[in-house]
């Protein structure tokens, strides 16, 4: 299967210390990655990494075929996908739903002078409806509830049909209701074979989409443990990761963790 991301002793290194350590790593194209970790583990920098916002200090990064340093990331950008909250705070609060999804199209956060084609408008709209959002297409988007945001932010993402789908915690900060929902979104997302590899980050094992099928688990920057979820997510590992004991369950495809008293 082709891959869709290769990390070569990849190597990220600020201020006297490695914030990605020596990680070796491979996404093919059919692949649903969950990247789990506590704060300060590297998680973000391995996905701006993916993103082609950063390069690797050492070791190499191969990005849906190309390699970061020897390709024009400018062109490779727009076949990758990105949804995260701090792209969320640049999208202008005056913007409609509609036009936030719309202006993926030309890479931009608020729509100016582009010209858009029927077409164009149409894939947006189907997409809202893919998320439900389509009944707030004419809002504007700094009057959404945060849970509305991160859907509009994913079908932004999803707006140009990417090779590459990177979400940065979706579910960070939203209520259960709202949590529960979007879970189901990306579940049904992800089980469809036209899908692109998915690369999701998050803290809680609780915020894993069912239909998720691989896991990496971080620590000081360093890879845990990484393979299928089904093997690869176990307690000893989280365990390692966390810092501490760690029990976990799972019952249907989810998950749940707390410190083993």
């Amino acid at each position: 299967m082709p891959s869709a991301l290769e990390f070569a002793d990849v190597v990220v290194r600020r201020e006297g210390r490695n914030i990605v350590d020596h990680v070796t790593w491979e996404v093919a194209d059919d692949q649903r990655w969950v990247v789990l970790g506590p704060n300060g583990a590297g998680k973000t920098t391995l996905l701006q990494l993916a993103d082609t916002l950063l390069h690797p200090t050492s070791g190499t990064v191969n990005v849906l075929g190309e390699t970061l340093g020897r390709t024009d990331v400018f062109e490779l950008r727009p076949r990758i996908g990105f949804a995260s909250s701090a792209m969320a705070r640049r999208v202008p609060r005056d913007e409609t739903v509609l036009n936030a999804v719309m202006t993926a199209a030309y890479s931009v956060l608020g729509r100016w002078h582009e010209s858009y084609e029927g077409i164009d408008e149409r894939r947006a709209q189907r997409v809202l409806a893919e998320w439900k959002l389509d009944h707030l297409g004419d809002r504007l988007f700094g009057t959404l509830s945060d849970g509305e945001q991160k859907r509009v932010q994913i079908a932004r993402a999803v707006m140009t049909d990417p090779e590459l789908l990177l979400l940065d915690e979706p579910t960070a900060s939203l209520d259960l209701g709202s949590r529960e929902e979007l879970l189901g979104l990306l579940s049904g997302f992800a089980a469809s074979p036209t899908t692109p590899a998915m690369i999701m980050v998050t803290h809680h094992v609780e915020e894993i989409p069912v239909g998720f099928t691989h896991v990496m688990l971080m620590r000081e920057g360093r890879s845990v443990a990484a393979g299928p979820i089904e093997e690869t997510l176990t307690a000893e590992a989280l365990s390692e990761a966390f810092g501490l004991p760690i029990t976990l369950t799972s019952d249907e495809g989810r998950y749940a963790a707390r410190a083993a008293s």
